[in-house]
């Protein structure tokens, strides 16, 4: 528009205290400062901020962007929750739901912070990016007149699934261990084994269930609401989800770490060295996670079977869930030293560096808890899955990957579910060495293709026309979009 100077969005992005969100926030956080030159300002709590700041200042330095952070109070005497935690990686699995429902004592902070970037018309936010359990900063954006954009790190059939069971409860209102999410997705089917131990414990008096029932609903009102996950992946989701929030609906993803940032730590040498030294596709990598754990019984079979498959494998080594004083002796007598010995198995304690063994050549599966930032790294890279889920929306992903991506095999389901030597050393052997593993791999690839072509930019210069037509994949178009939108609302001289 001629005469209209034009406003530099600013968007303010405001991640849950988990590693698993923060991250990919955080690389969000860079695509749209790149890709729609916003400046970006990213809202946590102290401790995380640290945490955040050198890789805040690395991305600024090498993309030439913008991107501050903003600091807010984390809510102190949470019980359970040590005074020096501020992330949830740092408890136990049954305390990250405390840490998560006290963050409602963020509202009142979070607004004053909105208010004080409000009071200079050059930083008045343009929108808000939320987390998907942070609902009430609607609220707040509504009061400030900003709109609020919500934010899901989990895939677009996990999000559908995970308000349909907690707004509804459809497992409470049958006796058979079968059941479907009616009213919302009647032709999805669940079996009781499939649910988080959260939700099959739940009631209506449960405060877990309560903290939800206030936060999805303001979810699914927001002005948009944006997608770590692509239409090739999940197309009939996600366009259930468009036809089921009242905003815009954009698939952004995969939403990924990028390798360059993140291949640093005494044990990203170490890691390579051993790919290097193994044949293409001929190792298998084992990793739950930064938060849950499976039992001392599981570790050991999971052990054993390893070792009797004969398959080279690196494993991501936590304690089992019963131990809570550091690292024991929880591996069978004898495993660590025979493996190291006869080179079968690379054991990682700490930081495992994931993008960089799932991205190279040697890496042909990955044995997962299906996190879906674990997921998407894995599809990126064409590397298909032997998923274990343990909690939350794992058992919902692990589905979609075996029944409707073909990517997955399940070998156990749960922290009490039955795992033994012999089925470990069957499951392995049968995805690295055997024709289902071939099948897998194949899709897992074609995956990987798409999720690239989903970021595609292809020029397109007609052959009967003097025109030359830019077509982007389907991420990239949404990004686009939504960079439209934005921009549409600077421009706006009215208040939201």
């Amino acid at each position: 528009m001629e005469g209209v100077e034009r406003k530099r969005p600013h968007i303010v992005l405001l991640p849950l205290m988990a590693q698993g969100h923060i991250i990919p926030f955080f690389e969000l956080a860079k695509l749209l400062a790149r890709r729609g030159g916003f400046l970006i300002t990213i809202v946590n709590t102290p401790r995380n901020l640290v945490r955040l700041q050198p890789m805040v200042s690395s991305a600024c330095k090498v993309h030439e962007i913008e991107i501050r952070l903003q600091e807010l109070p984390f809510p102190r005497g949470i019980e359970g929750v040590p005074s020096d935690v501020e992330n949830t990686d740092a408890l136990p699995y049954n305390l990250m739901f405390v840490l998560v429902r006290s963050t409602e004592q963020l509202e009142k902070p979070f607004e004053q912070l909105l208010r004080r970037l409000c009071e200079d018309e050059d930083s008045r936010p343009t929108c808000v990016i939320s987390d998907m359990f942070f609902g009430w900063s609607l609220e707040v954006c509504n009061r400030v007149g900003i709109p609020r954009v919500t934010f899901l790190t989990m895939g677009a059939f996990a999000t559908c699934v995970y308000n349909s069971l907690w707004m509804h409860l459809p497992h409470k209102n049958t006796e058979s261990d079968t059941f479907s999410l009616a009213p919302d997705l009647p032709h999805v089917s669940f079996h009781r084994s499939q649910l988080p131990l959260s939700l099959k414990q739940t009631d209506e008096t449960d405060p877990w269930y309560l903290f939800l029932k206030r936060q999805i609903p303001c979810n699914l009102r927001s002005w948009g609401t944006l997608l770590n996950t692509f239409d090739e992946l999940e197309r009939k989701f996600v366009d259930h989800m468009r036809e089921n929030v009242s905003g815009g609906v954009w698939s952004v993803g995969p939403v990924l770490r990028e390798v360059f940032d993140i291949n640093h730590g005494s044990n990203h040498g170490a890691c390579l060295q051993w790919l290097d030294s193994h044949l293409p596709r001929s190792v298998l990598y084992i990793s739950f996670g930064t938060q849950v754990r499976i039992t001392y019984r599981q570790t050991q079979e999971l052990a054993l079977g390893l070792e009797a498959s004969r398959i080279p494998f690196i494993w991501a080594v936590r304690p089992p869930v019963e131990i809570t004083d550091g690292f024991t002796d929880f591996l069978p007598e004898g495993f660590e030293e025979r493996m190291e010995e006869s080179k079968q198995g690379l054991l990682i304690r700490g930081w495992a560096p994931q993008v960089m063994i799932l991205s190279h050549g040697s890496t042909g599966g990955f044995l997962s808890h299906c996190g879906w930032n674990s997921v998407l790294e894995s599809l990126s890279h064409g590397v298909p899955i032997i998923s274990w889920p343990i909690a939350a929306e794992q058992f919902y992903n692990s589905k979609l990957l075996e029944e409707d991506g073909g990517v997955s095999v399940e070998i156990c389901r749960g922290i009490d579910g039955e795992v033994d030597k012999a089925k470990v050393e069957r499951t392995v052997k049968m995805i690295m060495e055997g024709e289902k593993g071939r099948e897998l791999r194949k899709k897992a690839m074609d995956m990987r293709d798409a999720t690239r072509k989903a970021f595609s930019n292809l020029r397109d210069e007609g052959r009967d026309t003097n025109i030359n037509i830019n077509i982007n994949g389907s991420s990239l178009a949404n990004i686009d979009g939504f960079i439209k939108e934005v921009n549409l609302l600077a421009l706006s001289s009215k208040s939201f």
